[in-house]
């Protein structure tokens, strides 16, 4: 009987806990299949709406090409290869291993890269440069992104009504300036519907192909590479300026790479290999096989191969798809914002939190009305998606270049893979990515110039604001005096102490704050418990609470408390001050508690250091960066600010 019931009891043990694994796994698939679904309409959008204008801007008249059945079969295969090769073989196979503790994108990339460089050597310098100026061509794709994409979506109003060719400018404008005004609420509501969108967009991409190819299987032997050497062979020069326009097909492939901290890799993976990638190869093979039945559809490819009756929904799908890509590159901007002030390339700026539940949700309202200045000019200015498409490229073939040479660079000292396998496999994407970027370097006078002016002019100023912080720290580490002998003398002799806590904000805890001097010499007094916080950055996304602070106590309640965030994080005191409470049992009242900083005015002079014009131009940056009782969530009536002049 004992037996029974104790086989009994194993078995139910048994059986819950198998319930409890199956119900386990059913919600990991659920959970898994959900994010995926956020990928689709965050990560693909830009990758995803390229079919609307690519193989329109191949054919374009001016490369010269004459439209034969190889041509289309040439063109339709160099697309393909370029997808296989560059996106599936190089991102997703390679580029998406070089993770910065689950990050992505060419600042966690160029961070990798530096972890075996010498602080301060040429290479390093060299390295750092190289990730700031590809994060900088970001921006110019941010601004061409929304434009090209709205306007290719909305000129399917020409097709489908002839007599609206003249509302399309008018429209686009209102499109991307409502989209642009709505950023400071967030996308919350919004963006749960981004994901299910996008998936209907790619799904109707995919029908699409299937209905042209069945009229024409025969565009499937573009799959054959022979087609694409043949087509390069016999049009050599009209092949290279052909490339700067496949590589339209490419747009958006380095948010694979960026947006992987937020999905995961796992997700974008299976999204791209079962979802985007057949979708995008059907449609552009459809694309083809629509132009070998009917050659007239080269004036506009994508919307002449949508029968009539589905045209106009077409239209507004793409629409509600490009505005989709348009809302993920802006978010991508702020985000890459966001970092760049952490690892301290850009000076602090407001920026607010849309959403409760994700942190990553922010806006940043200096950078968003920029864009939205930058990308109506751009509309005027060019007017149609054709003219746009040569500034396209530039941006994105440069930033893919980079991502390739500071790929090799982490594969043979972060990975340490052997020289000839890095050689090899560097060798490979570097021609086809060198291939694409000469291409588009014919462009620049038809527009190419855009994207390489704003990144240049945007690359100056970052360079600008890191050079001037570190004359700043340098002057400040010159003329500071040590900290520790300092109290040690301060506490033997002590002035009146009062009631209260007082945090010193400084930024090398190894010197007197400034702050403290003044408040010492002004007021004469010191508070019964002082900390000198020192709030760093560190070159990964996110830091346990288990590491962010370290305490060391000077004597007489006097402490140096040092914090740590990610690059991914967002400094707050408030997180400090519980923590601190936490671990180390230091209460702290917020009310009882004053926050010194100082409040510096830089003054450009002829001491050795940057150019007196670039010193002036830091200092005008500097003036008018974001408080940083504002940019650390200090409470505004606990701050005391100490003025103090530096001279640079």
């Amino acid at each position: 009987m004992l037996y029974l019931r104790g086989l009994a009891l194993t078995n139910k043990r048994e059986n819950m806990s198998n319930t409890q694994t199956s119900n386990s796994a059913g919600f990991k698939s659920s959970r898994f299949h959900i994010i995926t679904l956020a990928a689709l309409g965050i990560v693909f959008g830009d990758i995803g709406t390229s079919p609307l204008y690519a193989l329109k801007e191949c054919f374009s008249a001016e490369h010269g090409i004459p439209f034969t059945p190889d041509s289309v079969l040439g063109i339709i295969s160099m697309l393909f290869w370029a997808i296989t090769i560059v996106v599936s073989l190089k991102y997703v196979l390679f580029v998406m291993r070089a993770d910065n503790n689950g990050e992505g994108g060419v600042l966690a990339l160029m961070a990798l890269s530096l972890r075996t460089a010498k602080n301060g050597s040429g290479r390093a310098k060299l390295l750092m440069m190289l990730g700031v100026f590809g994060a900088c061509m970001f921006y110019g794709d941010v601004v061409i992104t929304p434009a090209i994409s709205v306007l290719s979506a909305v000129e399917g109003l020409e097709i489908a009504t002839p007599g609206l060719s003249r509302y399309v400018v008018p429209l686009a404008l209102v499109i991307l300036i409502a989209l642009f005004l709505i950023q400071k609420h967030g996308t919350t509501v919004v963006g749960k519907l981004f994901g299910p969108v996008m998936f209907v967009w790619f799904l109707s991409l995919g029908l699409l192909g299937i209905y042209n190819v069945i009229k024409a299987p025969e565009i499937l032997a573009a799959i054959n590479p022979y087609y694409a050497f043949v087509f390069m062979q016999q049009h050599a020069l009209q092949a290279f300026i052909v490339l700067g326009s496949v590589v339209l097909v490419l747009t958006g492939a380095e948010a694979l790479y960026a947006d992987m901290g937020h999905f995961g890799i796992r997700p974008i993976r299976f999204a791209w290999l079962f979802t985007v990638m057949p979708c995008l190869m059907l449609n552009y093979f459809g694309q083809g096989a629509n132009l070998l039945t009917n050659p007239s559809a080269v004036q506009n490819p994508f919307y002449l191969m949508v029968p009539d009756a589905l045209l106009l929904p077409m239209v507004i799908l793409a629409t509600a798809a490009t505005v989709i890509a348009s809302q993920a590159v802006i978010s991508g901007a702020f985000s890459l914002t966001s970092q760049a002030i952490l690892l301290g390339f850009v000076p602090r700026m407001r920026i607010l939190h849309t959403s409760e539940d994700e942190r990553g949700q922010i806006y940043v309202p200096v950078i968003n009305w920029m864009l939205l200045i930058l990308v109506v000019a751009v509309v005027l200015a060019f007017k149609k998606s054709d003219n746009l498409a040569a500034a396209y490229g530039v941006a994105v073939t440069t930033t893919m270049l980079i991502t390739t040479v500071l790929a090799a660079v982490v594969m043979r000292t972060v990975w340490k893979w052997n020289p000839f396998l890095v050689a090899l496999v560097i060798s490979a994407f570097f021609i086809v990515d060198f291939a694409f970027f000469a291409a588009n370097l014919l462009k620049i006078v038809d527009g190419g110039w855009f994207p390489l002016l704003l990144g240049g002019f945007a690359f100056f100023l970052l360079m600008t604001w890191y050079s001037g912080r570190m004359l700043l720290r340098e002057r400040s580490k010159d003329e500071g005096i040590p900290l520790e002998p300092f109290v040690e003398g301060l506490l033997a002799h002590p002035p009146h102490r009062v009631e209260g806590t007082a945090v010193f904000m400084t930024g090398n805890v190894g010197t007197v704050p400034v702050a403290l001097l003044h408040n010492l010499k002004h007021n004469r007094i010191l508070h019964k418990r002082v900390f000198f916080l020192k709030i760093s950055i560190w070159d990964v996304p996110f830091v346990d609470d288990d590491k962010r602070l370290t305490l060391k106590e000077l004597g007489s309640d006097v402490y140096i408390l040092r914090t740590a965030f990610g690059f991914k994080e967002t400094p707050d005191v408030h997180i400090v001050m519980a923590l601190a409470s936490n671990q180390f049992g230091l209460e702290f009242d917020v009310m009882d508690t004053s926050f010194f900083l100082a409040r510096d005015t830089v003054i450009p002079s002829k001491i050795p250091g940057m150019q007196l014009w670039r010193e002036k131009l830091f200092a005008w940056m500097y003036q008018n960066a974001a408080k940083p009782s504002d940019f650390f969530h200090i409470p505004v009536n606990r701050v005391v600010e100490l003025g103090t002049k530096v001279e640079i």
